[in-house]
């Protein structure tokens, strides 16, 4: 069994290695890419049977119903919060994301996110690069014995609370449902009011959306870091900049790229926002684990037996 015809919206060749293409083409008689912008897209929606987009593309109810031949929906990412899964699953079209390949990259990335703040290694760098080698008016704290609350124990808040775990720290963690985990369980409000560092790992959905409301931005602990790998739609923006304002958080977060530009100006005017372009997920090994994954999950639909369905 093979498609008759697969589109790709914002998936460009650079995106997968070309062994994967290959392997794509073989699945289809024809296939048809196109960016995220291009107003070509509803057009050729109309006779496609299997759509593959990438991290952030919206896939809405209308996109689905201009669709009637589509029987798959791929996202090259774990997130997929834009695509409508209720609608499609209704449709009887699933929906399969690409799980569990970055879990070690992004969780890495959150602890070093947080090391390099509280050690100050980037003044440390500069200092060195100007042939500076004094170690005057630096300061740091340690993670061990710290209160660390992550928010999410999925596969990577799992791996992040095990990691900050050997460091020595208190590892709390709130989760849609209590796990079965060495870690504390509190709930999520109690969790914010208390932590030192807060890792946020929740997938976004439209429950979650909004999670860090004003309530809960307004509880962080004075002093405290919060480290979020995820969309920024999980963040109530307005009630961020209010507490960043006050000087005593400090917010590192690598999704700023899917933001709107004057919040990210914003956002970008407090010394105690620490912005990163979307490099958490970035290492040679969740690269490969991402493509073989995706090319597999079509794969696999094909033989009856779909993979990572969300829906």
């Amino acid at each position: 069994m093979k498609f008759k015809k697969i589109l790709t919206v914002g998936i460009n060749e650079s995106s997968l290695d070309s062994e994967y293409w290959e392997k794509i083409d073989v699945l289809a008689d024809t296939r048809v890419g196109l960016s995220k912008d291009s107003p070509d897209i509803h057009k050729e929606l109309v006779d496609t049977d299997c759509l593959l987009v990438l991290f952030g593309i919206p896939v809405t109810r209308e996109m689905i119903d201009l669709a009637p031949n589509l029987q798959y929906i791929g996202v090259l990412a774990t997130a997929y919060g834009k695509i409508d899964t209720l609608y499609a699953k209704e449709k009887s079209i699933p929906v399969c994301n690409v799980a569990g390949y970055s879990t070690e990259a992004v969780a890495e990335f959150s602890l070093a996110a947080i090391l390099e703040n509280i050690r100050e290694l980037e003044v440390g760098k500069q200092r060195g690069r100007a042939g500076n080698y004094s170690e005057d008016g630096l300061e740091a704290r340690e993670i061990r014995k710290s209160i660390f609350g992550v928010i999410g124990l999925g596969s990577i808040g799992r791996r992040v609370a095990e990691i900050a775990h050997g460091f020595g720290a208190d590892v709390r963690y709130w989760s849609r449902q209590e796990k079965d985990t060495p870690f504390k369980y509190q709930d999520a409000d109690t969790l914010i009011a208390q932590a030192d560092f807060i890792s946020l790992n929740l997938a976004q959905t439209p429950e979650t959306e909004n999670f860090f409301d004003k309530k809960r931005i307004q509880s962080i602990k004075s002093g405290a870091l919060v480290v979020s790998t995820v969309p920024m739609e999980l963040v109530d923006m307005d009630a961020l900049a209010e507490r960043l304002a006050v000087g005593d958080i400090t917010f590192i977060s690598d999704h700023f790229d899917e933001m709107h530009n004057d919040s990210v100006v914003k956002l970008s005017t407090f010394k105690n926002c620490v912005i990163y372009p979307p490099m958490a997920y970035i290492t040679n090994e969740a690269r490969i684990a991402k493509q073989k994954t995706f090319v597999e999950n079509i794969e696999n639909f094909l033989n009856g037996v779909p993979t990572n369905r969300v829906n």
